[in-house]
């Protein structure tokens, strides 16, 4: 099934074209991912999260 309906990045107006026609930024899909319970890459995806969260921890320490 494939999503038509999308959301720009910067004016947050819906549209179903890939660049929004109100500001020209690029589009998003604003649908969350299809959720499984048999999901083999989780544990990645938790790890990614984890690892942006302290990455910003750091920046925002080392940027005061």
């Amino acid at each position: 099934m494939k999503w038509l309906m999308r959301k720009c990045t910067q004016c947050s107006r819906y549209t179903l074209k890939s660049i929004c026609p109100n500001c020209g930024a690029s589009t998003r899909i604003p649908h969350p991912a299809k959720f499984s319970p048999d999901d083999k890459y989780a544990k990645y995806r938790v790890k990614a999260s984890e690892l942006a969260s302290t990455t910003e921890t750091i920046a925002e320490s080392v940027s005061d």
